[in-house]
């Protein structure tokens, strides 16, 4: 029993948190209320904020929660700001797995995919996510599938899509190819046969058109997270150099090789080949070293690329039997194969200099092979080839040049270039890492290429009218090979030009290209003239934030980017880039790894659910640590999230028939204690909160601030409470605060309790409290500025101020900025109320 002001008592009260109970409850009233459904509203800013598409596994884990959560509370906030708010959810349902498990139980993909989409929309919904659930898409739907053929097809006739011959993965006992992920240590993931690499003809989108503009809008792309760029720019791989032709000594033909160092061109002593170069064993036919050769080959291939080219690797190759001639000193150079090179950058041929490349240097050590230093260090005379205990790989000054020694690095490249130029041997050129994206799967589960194959007329798109290119039910998934291949329904077809029998493709697309396009789609979902209603695009484009995993941070958010350029260059997008904002949340640590089957370590959010609430369960994942940081998954930090919720349940069941019938206070600051301060922090908590989502996106900081509150209502105590007119209504603006701010994060429990005190709106519709000013006004400190140590001025900041507040207004100061004269500093060091020094 409370006993209130004058000692008037009112009754216990009875009520119980029971999780269960109100989530189901408030679930369905959303649902029945299409609380979450959106529509465009000119009258209204937009938002469109959207978390990366699952694939449909059949089972939420932490990791999935806690990014849905982390987009959840955006949402949730911006709709009660203001914004109209479109929070979309849909499936990447195309994929090895469903096909793998097709393989093994026999249940078609198609029917092992609907069964999982449900039992996770089950999920979703338990959880209480604001998803729009009428705009649900599923790529595995010919309805979806259909407009990305049409867009292959216009891709095709702009040659932004065409075939070629490349290297595969491919296992002689399943007759199939593999993608990589099912390589393991050399062999077949499913009959543990080892795996060939092997030519085939295959599907690829001309991404490298693009690669200048990818590469320059990553400079302008300030709302994307400085790493995700780095890796993108990385990935592109921009590089300027020149192409040098290195005549063969002996026949016809020479070796191209693109290089960066021009500067080291004469100090090349032999060539290194990759060893899926052409000429690699064309070099080698008819000589004594044919066989080895072959056999270097043979076994490199099967090598893991991605370890081939690490710096710890063993560096080994082998002698083609065949020479080239430096085409600057007019020296005989032999032809080696290296292991170390790939043909996925350059041209898979590399001018090896020794005395200035570490790889080319430990693999003229192994097979006694000449070092030239052709560049010496700043103000170094000589630097004898024998004293090199590593390559000097620096820029310097050139040495043994003919007339370019005594040209610094950067000179001598541009005119070593201008040399090769004239004498038609080289030219200067820019050149990409990034090469043209394979599309190609041999796999039945994805979207087939709509494209037949006539022996009159060649390769043909299949006529728009007939699309979608429908997978076929009645495949055979224990044939050997592509189950497509098998089926002579599907292979079967008609010349869309003679009208002769010709044969369909029979690969499918990568699923990126499904998720290189979804976020379009959900603008209208439902739209059957064309990949998306151009009106409705134009409206939601771009997505304002996207949060998703740092593991996608290049294949798919690149690919995406690529799809918008080629979307908008046909005229169907206005926007160049899909995402405004990019937030990559952490992962889920558990027992110091990351949450695994194989690892024994996973948590099952249906148990969560079951023991604490979905509240709970969100509320965790957000408070525990910062988005963008790893969680460290903590039993005990469950139980006080789920405690802290209780507490709030508490206060309002014992306090309600007081509150009742009273208005919120929203006047100037209370005359009395405690109830001043507990003004005052109630409006500190709504500035710290709206700072902390809508600003920082720091939302273990705001459910921090939003306990501060509950834990100073608490210090209320009854007899304190004087004033019908003014206390109660401070108390019933505390707690409406509380629960305002905490329906983002607990949705369900603050709907069930905002109700209680009679309030009918469900709070997604309730504005966003503003705070009062005056309210905020706190006692001022004052801190010592200096610059290197020494003071230089003095500021007055609140004593709760934030240590970027606290810079930012320090490097304001008119002394700091003469001082710094437009640079920026060094380091910061901040003591929290005593000083802030500044490092220039």
């Amino acid at each position: 029993m409370r006993n209130g002001g004058g000692g008037k008592g009112q009754s216990m009260a009875s009520r119980k948190y029971s999780p269960a109970e109100i989530e189901e409850k408030w679930q369905g009233l959303w649902a029945k209320g299409n609380l979450f459904r959106v529509s465009e509203d000119p009258d209204k800013p937009k938002y469109y904020l959207m978390e990366m598409f699952p694939y449909p596994s059949g089972n939420l884990h932490m990791g999935h929660v806690r990014n849905y959560s982390i987009g959840d509370v955006l949402a949730r906030y911006r709709r009660m700001t203001g914004w109209n708010v479109l929070h979309p959810m849909g499936w990447d349902a195309f994929g090895m797995p469903a096909e793998n498990a097709a393989i093994e139980s026999g249940v078609h993909p198609a029917i092992h995919t609907e069964k999982n989409i449900q039992k996770m929309i089950e999920q979703l919904k338990r959880m209480g996510f604001s998803y729009d659930w009428d705009r649900e898409i599923n790529t595995s739907t010919p309805e979806y599938y259909r407009w990305e053929q049409w867009l292959f097809i216009q891709m095709f006739k702009k040659g932004l899509a065409y075939r070629k011959s490349s290297e595969v993965n491919w296992c002689g006992q399943c007759q199939t190819v593999l993608a990589n992920e099912q390589v393991e240590a050399g062999k077949c993931w499913r009959c543990e046969r080892e795996v060939d690499p092997r030519e085939l003809e295959q599907w690829f989108f001309r991404i490298t058109d693009y690669a200048e503009e990818l590469l320059e809008e990553c400079a302008r792309m300030d709302g994307w997270p400085e790493r995700v760029l780095t890796m993108q720019q990385n990935w592109i791989g921009k590089s300027e150099g020149g192409t040098i032709h290195f005549p063969l000594w002996d026949r016809e033909g020479s070796i191209e090789v693109f290089t960066t160092r021009q500067d080291t061109l004469f100090g090349a002593t032999f060539m290194s080949l990759a060893p899926e170069h052409p000429l690699a064993m064309e070099l080698a036919e008819g000589t004594d070293r044919e066989a080895e050769v072959h056999a270097f080959i043979d076994r490199t291939r099967r090598q893991d690329k991605r370890s081939r080219t690490s710096a710890d690797y063993e560096k080994e190759g082998v002698f083609t039997g065949s020479y080239c001639r430096n085409p600057v000193t007019d020296e005989r150079m032999p032809v080696f194969v290296a292991n170390f090179v790939v043909m996925e950058y350059g041209t898979g041929a590399v001018m090896a200099v020794p005395a200035h490349d570490q790889r080319d240097f430990e693999f003229a050590k192994r097979y006694d092979l000449p070092i030239r230093v052709v560049v010496l260090p700043e103000g170094v005379d000589d630097l004898p080839a024998e004293s090199l205990e590593e390559a000097f790989e620096e820029d310097g000054v050139l040495t043994e040049s003919d007339r370019f020694t005594g040209l610094g690095s950067a000179e001598a490249r541009k005119k070593i270039t201008e040399s090769l130029e004239e004498k038609g041997r080289g030219k200067a050129t820019v050149q990409y890492r990034l090469r043209d994206w394979c599309i190609s799967r041999q796999r039945y589960w994805g979207a087939p290429i709509p494209i037949v194959y006539c022996d009159q007329c060649g390769i043909q798109p299949v006529p728009e009218e007939d699309l979608p290119v429908c997978l076929p039910m009645d495949v055979d998934f224990q044939t050997k090979g592509s189950p497509l291949a098998a089926h002579a329904g599907f292979v079967n077809a008609t010349c869309p030009v003679c009208k002769a029998p010709a044969r369909r493709e029979t690969d499918t697309m990568d699923t990126f290209v499904e998720s290189s396009w979804y976020f379009d789609r959900y603008a209208s979902p439902h739209y059957d003239q064309g990949m998306f209603d151009p009106e409705k695009v134009d409206y939601w484009m771009p997505v304002d934030l996207y949060i998703g995993g740092i593991e996608h941070a290049v294949l798919h958010l690149l690919y995406s980017r690529f799809y918008t350029r080629v979307l908008r260059d046909m005229g169907m997008l206005k926007v160049s880039e899909p995402f405004s904002n990019l937030l990559t949340q952490g992962m889920v640590i558990k027992d110091g790894a990351k949450m695994s089957k194989s690892k024994g370590n996973v948590v099952d959010p249906d148990a969560m659910i079951r023991r604490y609430g979905a509240d709970t369960t969100r509320l965790f994942s957000l408070f525990a640590a910062p988005p963008e940081k790893d969680l460290e998954w903590n039993e005990q930090g469950v139980e006080g999230a789920f405690r802290f919720l209780q507490r709030v349940w508490r206060w309002l069941e014992e306090w309600r028939d007081d509150l009742l019938g009273v208005d919120p206070y929203d006047g100037p600051l209370p005359p009395r204690e405690p109830f001043t301060g507990l003004y005052r922090k109630a409006h500190e908590t709504i500035h710290r909160v709206t700072r902390d989502i809508g600003e920082r996106m720091h939302l273990n900081t705001a459910v921090s601030a939003i306990m501060e509150l509950v834990n100073e209502l608490y210090q209320i105590d009854p007899s304190q409470v004087e004033d019908r007119a003014t206390d109660r209504a401070v108390l019933r603006k505390a707690i409406e605060t509380a629960l305002i701010l905490l329906s983002p994060f607990a949705p369900h429990l603050a709907d069930e309790l905002w109700s209680s005190l009679g309030h009918e709106k469900p709070l997604l519709e309730v504005p966003w409290p503003t705070f009062r000013e005056e309210a905020l006004q706190k006692e001022q400190i004052t801190l010592v500025i200096q610059v290197n140590g020494k003071v230089r001025s003095k500021i007055q900041v609140p004593q709760d101020a934030l240590q970027e507040e606290v810079e930012k207004k320090a490097l304001e100061e008119e002394k700091v900025q003469r001082l710094l004269s437009g640079n920026p500093p060094q380091r910061i060091v901040y003591v929290p109320g005593r000083l802030i020094n500044i490092v220039v």
